[in-house]
């Protein structure tokens, strides 16, 4: 049963309330703990200059201390995670014991050393040690192992980091990863702060990652305490200055292919009880995006970060915090050849040209290459403050406010925007804020079996769009275009104006082109694609030319019209209240949790979710299995919301968003029911294995399309989705300088017609027919291994990336009138079947000649090139690709045999020195990174829904060189 709005605002305002009543000062913690305590000797005296030190042997998180005078010692900022303590000191046997830090109550450890000779050796890692009994299926990762990872993507390091590191993430480009077979229902949570908006350098500036200590990624049934998008939670702690005396920082610098340069630059300092971390960057590059093309050119970007963690001790019972940071990215929108070149595109009769012909618009003036931009300004902060009530229990309290500045600029003349029309026909441009901010309290209480936290949080998000659209592809509004079917070769265009209206700039009218059309072999006399019904009958087979619209005449910018402006507001609110109780006794470990969900923006969605899970550990055989069921809010994607969903019923967005009715419905929020069920399992201390299957369930699911070659993009709702699969990690701890780690994956994404909300989509069909979105991906694998074969010497670390291919977007294929697919029907020309070069999925619309090659197309061995397209018919058996499996004549089926990506097996390398002189007060490292160490020519996607074409990176080097102190 639903919960109603006013049960659960009464219930979120009355937590808050009770703890403000429970303490003076109200307070926020993060995610993460402190382990402190206190040293002696067997005579109970204090023992000075002790070295505590913890150790996670999994995510590889190492650090250090000392006792003070009084024999006391703290370790701030420590994730939650099981750890394995030593304290030694000199003239005592060393002694260990293992420590479970799971919430922000302090932990409080004491120590009893032994007198050397009463204790022979203590055993630092076993294979206990290397299990972890949780329910909740995730992956750990600390800075000192991934700042050794070879990472692609410079701008957006933790996305990078993320698909190199977790199971279940499927690899795309510009930093995209798709998380459990999603496309971005994946969230964050920066030291507590919730953010559920895209992260990738399309959409937002993301956390550097030279701030980040450590990441606990969740692919997983989601804890009560998570919700929005949950398909991936990705909990980030960041690095602190408390108790860095004397201070400690380095600068760094670096230089590699495609002139990028980076310089950053951090420090942190404090006290016991006080600390600062800072760190700066800024880097330019001429491949900011993966570009449509494998060469690189208009692709020119840069980004600066700052970020300030501030952390202040006010009394032993109370703490603030604050996180400050403000980033800032310009980047071109890279171009295909046709948009680079102004190269003239064909369409459906193969002479009417589409495009600027040699960069020269109908005006006569040259029009140049296409020239859109972007730029991201992304301001955050975030304080908080904690306070322990006692021994077993913490209150916090925080608030945030984050803020993207989106700007997309069009080129100075709309003209050269104009593209083939699978791509962009019309020109645009945006300014776009996305503010989001808010509070969050919760209470943690640990005692005995019970690691109890109840929270709320309350969050607003304001969304402004102002947009400006204009066609400048002269055939989508012509007065002129409508033609009657040619029945012979001798007059085959008898071009018929609409009636009333004068046939003006209608290309192909008369002159020498309208002279060459019985010798052009692309003619539908000579075999070619029909041109189509007169468009006022239904059917058009490519809906390439819509009907004339006056309504659309005065935004005709090929014909001397102006941009139209779209200009719309959402304010989006959502209410949380959860309770959780992870219960340890014996064996078992329970995860019992409730969350309540409200979403009120546009529309308006409400549901009580159970959360519970259970692991059972079987020490005997060094196994854990376990189980879980999480249900979930899924909120509408934030990212030109408004757009989507109210531009189907505006007259003038309606058929530019390609709107088919009756989709005129704003986004809703969706629900959905997910299982899992896994093991974990230790071999010795040697390796351990976890894996899971996973099984999701959604009604109304969410994806994304885009408008022409841009980065605007607007969220999609399909009825329902199904998402199989299981996902896998295999990790070996440090042996000798040797650490290893595997992770793997299969996920499907079947969704199902309808589209029930938002603009216009690419795919049709009857109710409730299934289809492979393009984040589906059969397998894939990332095998990492690091090896330091002595500790003050040079590091190797390497990375195997594996990827059978994601589904590709409106690629080329063989269709019958028996099969049950979406390919237009094969021409028979002298009997044989023949593939037609129309992309599927977009209104089988014809391929330009530098789309083919982008794809690797060919026909009888011979390859299309960016100036020569493959013959408009391809023999079935002769067509092929070594970039795309496309599927066997006639064995195409949006479900069961999409296209797709081919696979690709991908090689990077790091190699470096941490010390390279051995000094002791300043250091001085050098590393080289390889990119596409082996220079695979493959793709990410093709025509992709949502981010058209793009090229995997070339080889890439870097330089770098840094000054430590």
């Amino acid at each position: 049963m639903l919960i109603s709005s006013k049960q659960l605002l009464i219930a979120i305002v009355a937590v808050p309330v009770c703890l403000v009543g429970s303490f003076a000062y109200a307070q926020s913690g993060s995610n993460s703990g402190s382990i402190s305590g206190t040293v002696i000797d067997p005579d109970g005296a204090v023992v000075v200059d002790a070295t505590v030190e913890i150790q996670d042997p999994v995510s590889h998180f190492d650090r250090s201390t000392t006792t003070d005078k009084s024999g006391s010692f703290s370790i701030p900022n420590v994730p939650f995670n099981p750890y394995h303590l030593t304290v030694s000191a000199q003239g005592f046997a060393p002694t260990a014991r293992d420590v479970q830090v799971r919430s922000v109550v302090p932990v409080s450890v004491n120590i009893n050393l032994q007198v050397l000779g009463s204790m022979t050796s203590v055993t630092v890692t076993d294979a206990g040690d290397l299990l972890e009994n949780d329910s909740t299926f995730h992956s750990d990762i600390d800075r000192d192992s991934f700042a050794r990872i070879p990472l692609e993507s410079a701008t957006s390091g933790m996305s990078a980091l993320v698909t190199q590191s977790t199971p279940g993430v499927a690899a795309d480009s510009n930093g995209l990863f798709h998380g459990i077979g999603d496309h971005a229902s994946n969230s964050f949570s920066i030291d507590g702060q919730p953010i559920t908006d895209q992260q990738s350098k399309v959409f937002s500036n993301q956390i550097p990652l030279d701030s980040v200590q450590s990441l606990e990624v969740i692919s997983g049934a989601p804890p009560a305490e998570y919700g929005g998008k949950t398909s991936v939670v990705i909990v980030a702690t960041t690095r602190s200055g408390q108790g860095v005396s004397p201070p400690h920082g380095s600068v760094t610098a670096s230089y590699g292919s495609f002139g990028t340069s980076n310089v950053e630059a951090e420090l942190a300092y404090g006290g016991k009880s006080w600390g600062n971390f800072i760190s700066a960057n800024g880097l330019s590059t001429g491949r900011f995006l993966d570009p449509p093309e494998f060469a690189v050119f208009h692709d020119k970007g840069n980004e600066e970060n700052l970020f300030d963690r501030v952390d202040y001790q006010l009394t032993t019972a109370d703490s603030i915090h604050l996180n400050f940071g403000y980033s800032r990215s310009w980047f071109q929108t890279p171009n295909s050849l046709d948009a680079q070149n102004a190269t003239p595109w064909y369409g459906l009769d193969g002479i009417m040209p589409q495009m600027a012909l040699n960069g020269i618009g109908s005006g006569g003036n040259v029009v140049g290459p296409t020239d859109q931009r972007s730029k991201i300004g992304t301001f955050n902060i975030a304080p908080s403050w904690t306070h322990v009530l006692n021994t077993h229990a913490v209150s916090t309290v925080g608030a945030f406010v984050r803020r993207d500045d989106y700007n997309y600029y069009p080129s100075s003349d709309p003209l050269a925007d104009l593209g083939p029309p699978s791509l962009q026909r019309q020109s645009v441009g945006q300014k776009r804020t996305l503010t989001n901010a808010g509070f969050r309290t919760d209470l943690s209480y640990v005692k005995g079996i019970h690691q109890i936290k109840a929270g709320a949080t309350y969050e607003q998000t304001f969304l402004n769009e102002d947009d400006t659209l204009g066609i400048v592809d002269p055939t989508f509004n012509a007065p002129c275009i409508t033609d009657v079917y040619p029945t012979t070769s001798v007059n085959p265009y008898p071009w018929v104006a609409v009636p009333g209206l004068t046939p003006v700039d209608c290309p192909g009218m008369a002159g020498p082109l309208q002279a060459n059309i019985a010798s052009n072999p692309n003619a539908p006399a000579n075999g070619g694609p029909p041109i189509g019904a007169p468009p006022n009958a239904t059917g058009y087979p490519s809906g390439l030319y819509p009907l004339y619209s006056t309504i659309l005449a005065p935004y005709d910018l090929s014909r001397g019209g102006t941009p139209y402006t779209f200009n719309g507001h959402t304010d989006v609110k959502e209410i949380a209240l959860y309770v959780r109780d992870n219960i340890t006794k014996g064996n078992w470990s329970l995860n019992l949790g409730l969350r309540g969900d409200r979403y009120n923006g546009i529309t308006i969605g409400e549901q009580l979710e159970p959360r519970v899970g259970a692991a059972y550990n079987i020490k005997r055989t060094n196994t854990i299995v376990r189980i879980s069921y999480a249900r979930t809010l899924e909120s509408p994607f934030n990212e030109n919301l408004v757009l989507s969903s109210i531009g189907c019923s505006n007259a003038v967005l309606a058929p530019l968003l390609i709107c088919t009715a009756p989709v005129a419905n704003p986004l809703s929020p969706g629900f959905r029911n997910e299982f899992h069920a896994g093991l974990e399992h230790a071999f010795g201390k040697y390796l351990v294995f976890s894996g899971e299957w996973i099984s999701k369930y959604t009604h109304n699911g969410f994806d994304f399309s885009v408008l022409g070659n841009t980065p605007i993009t607007y969220p999609i709702e399909w009825h329902n989705s199904k998402i199989p699969g299981y996902a896998g990690r295999v990790s070996v701890p440090e042996i000798h300088g040797f650490s290893a780690l595997m992770v793997f994956s299969s996920v499907a994404a079947r969704f199902f017609n309808p589209q029930v909300a938002g603009a216009g989509a690419t795919v049709g069909g009857p109710p409730g027919t299934p289809f492979r979105i393009d984040h589906d991906e059969r397998f894939n694998q990332t095998t990492h291994f690091q090896y330091q074969p002595w500790k003050r010497g040079p590091w190797l670390g390497f990375n195997w990336r594996y990827d059978s291919g994601l589904v590709a977007g409106a690629t080329p294929c063989y269709g019958t009138v028996a099969n049950s697919n979406d390919c237009p029907q094969s021409v028979v020309i002298n009997g044989v079947e023949n593939v037609s070069m129309m992309a599927a999925n977009v209104g089988a619309v014809p391929l330009s000649a530098d789309q083919e090659a982008e794809a690797g197309f060919s026909c009888n061995g011979v390859r299309a090139t960016p100036t020569v397209p493959l013959p408009y018919n391809c023999p079935a058996s002769q067509f092929g690709s070594p970039l795309i499996k496309v599927p066997a004549p006639g064995a195409e089926q949006d479900d069961k045999n999409p296209p797709r990506i081919a696979h690709r097996n991908l090689f990077d390398m790091s190699v470096g020195h941490d010390n390279l002189f051995h000094g002791d007060k300043y250091k001085v490292s050098a590393q080289l990174i390889v990119i596409n160490l082996a220079n695979d020519f493959v793709l990410y996607n093709f025509l992709s829904t949502f981010s058209g074409t793009h090229y995997v990176t070339p080889r890439a080097l870097t330089a770098s060189i840094g000054l430590h102190f």
